[in-house]
């Protein structure tokens, strides 16, 4: 008689636990990454953009430029979207942007204008005019300040150097006349804003490609991740409890020496110390996930990272939850020599990116 008094308690109580946990409510909040993949419009602007214009190697069109719009637009609404998150990202980071008026257009289109997003823009000194951006929805996200950071490095006598310099801005006049080889690639984007008034700190990174060979530009990329993590520590240095995540196409894998080193990235949140780095995106790669490939093989390069204060278990404010890569069937090309691989732009077709989308979710508890 007695144990089945106790079962009995015992099944009131896990009734009780069960029912208090259905009561709990919280609010999600997706962040989003995509390389846009040469997002241009068809003005001859001087910007080495000659080949996205009408006349040029790609043709251009205006036609074509509509239907880049349409799709990065589709794509865009429906990244993290699922039975528990009804609505698109909060932010979404983007790289491979020609200028502010791409991304006017972009946020105009009838598939996200409801949203009202607002646009964080700077030109960067890229040689091929492409620059980073963050969108992020005005009735979430208040913007308090951004800045450019600019990566400075040089390349001479066929060794790479990174130019150590306490200034945010330099003189390209000054550079062009000392003939001191820099490689003009793409700043950091640095916003710090109030997520339903809860600070929060983004980076978006677009780090220097591997062209000429990863071995030989890895130096390039190691430079960018050193400038990361210093930024990363400066922010800390007014605020230690300060919540940062950290976005971009690395065009280096979760592995690689300018994330493991350079920004100190963990693959657990258990190795995770304070002011340290948590990269989802690690796991990931180890369970064979892709956001692009090349040669047949794939890889990570779009990532997005948050700071130890994002990993608590107390989720009376914003703490990530999970993180994923949104690669739906429309957006892979599905026959041929690349079938497999993100649909990209072609002389056949005006498909959608050479990368996936990658996202992550911020969760609070809502009393």
């Amino acid at each position: 008689m007695r144990i089945k008094n106790f079962i009995a308690v015992l099944l009131v109580f896990c009734s009780l636990t069960e029912a208090n946990a259905q009561q709990k409510k919280y609010v999600v909040r997706t962040v989003a990454f995509y390389n846009f993949e040469n997002l241009f419009d068809t003005i001859n602007n001087p910007n080495f953009d000659e080949e996205w214009t009408p006349k040029g190697l790609q043709r251009w069109t205006s036609v074509k430029y509509k239907q880049k719009l349409e799709n990065l637009s589709t794509v865009l609404m429906q990244i993290g979207v699922n039975d528990k998150q009804k609505e698109g990202p909060t932010f979404i980071g983007g790289s491979e942007i020609e200028n502010r008026n791409v991304l006017e257009d972009l946020v105009k289109h009838p598939n996200i204008l409801k949203e009202d997003y607002g646009i964080v823009h700077f030109d960067s000194p890229d040689k091929r005019g492409i620059d980073v951006a963050l969108l992020y929805k005005k009735k979430y996200f208040k913007p308090t300040s951004f800045i450019n950071i600019p990566l400075i490095i040089y390349r001479g006598n066929g060794t790479e150097k990174e130019k150590e310099t306490e200034e945010d801005k330099i003189d390209k006049d000054k550079i062009e006349i000392a003939n001191d080889h820099r490689v003009y690639t793409r700043d950091i984007l640095l916003v710090t804003g109030f997520l339903d008034g809860e600070e929060i700190n983004i980076l978006v990174n677009h780090w220097p490609s591997r062209s000429g060979g990863e071995k030989k530009s890895s130096p390039f990329r190691e430079a960018a991740g050193r400038l990361a993590r210093k930024t990363m520590d400066s922010i800390y240095k007014i605020n230690p409890k300060a919540k940062i995540i950290l976005m971009g196409d690395l065009n280096d894998g979760t592995y690689n020496k300018s994330v493991k080193v350079g920004i100190g990235a963990k693959l657990k949140k258990s190795e995770v110390q304070q002011f340290g780095v948590f990269n989802p995106f690690e796991q990931m790669f180890k369970d064979g996930n892709s956001t692009l490939f090349y040669r047949d093989s794939g890889d990570i390069f779009d990532q997005i990272m948050v700071s130890e204060t994002l990993i608590k278990e107390d989720r009376s404010t914003y703490q990530y939850w999970k993180a994923g890569i949104y690669n739906k069937p429309f957006m892979i090309e599905k026959f041929g020599r690349y079938a497999g691989y993100p649909l990209r732009h072609s002389e056949n077709e005006i498909g959608y990116s050479d990368h996936f989308p990658v996202y992550i979710y911020l969760v609070k508890e809502v009393k």
